[in-house]
């Protein structure tokens, strides 16, 4: 599975302007995402407010570090591309991560700087907020 940092993807996102070629940027992480298997895509793992059905689910492991926090693993996986690569960067930026630190990191505010959701349809950018929301929902429930 693909791993990004939020730095590494502002620098992406620096290098390329046109909408088009930002588009495609996205597309090459659905094209990543490992395919979920098809007994995680089931409704109580569909993320609610997104128009395409997305299904995200999280695995917890020990961790090692002070603050105890266990260690958040992502599965994800849509039916149309664009959502699929959206929750595949969230996937890329928070999977392998203390639930702690998912919480700590502002999703919200990197996808403003780097103008994701102005790039995005209105249905696609309030499905943007859905999926982060989720995540922050499953790190929470991890605590």
């Amino acid at each position: 599975m693909q791993t990004i940092t939020p730095d590494e993807l502002r620098e992406e996102f620096q290098e390329i302007n046109d909408y088009d070629e930002r588009l495609e940027y996205i597309i090459e992480f659905a094209d990543g995402l490992p395919q979920m298997a098809a007994e995680h895509r089931v409704e109580p793992n569909r993320v609610q407010g997104c128009v395409s059905n997305v299904w995200l689910v999280a695995s917890q492991r020990p961790t090692e570090s002070a603050d105890d926090s266990p260690i958040l693993d992502f599965e994800a996986d849509s039916d149309a591309v664009i959502t699929r690569g959206l929750i595949a960067i969230i996937v890329a930026l928070l999977s392998g991560k203390p639930a702690k630190e998912i919480l700590a990191i502002d999703i919200d505010g990197l996808f403003t700087e780097l103008d994701l959701q102005g790039h995005l349809t209105r249905s696609r950018s309030n499905g943007l907020r859905s999926m982060v929301r989720r995540v922050r929902e499953l790190a929470e429930a991890a605590l």
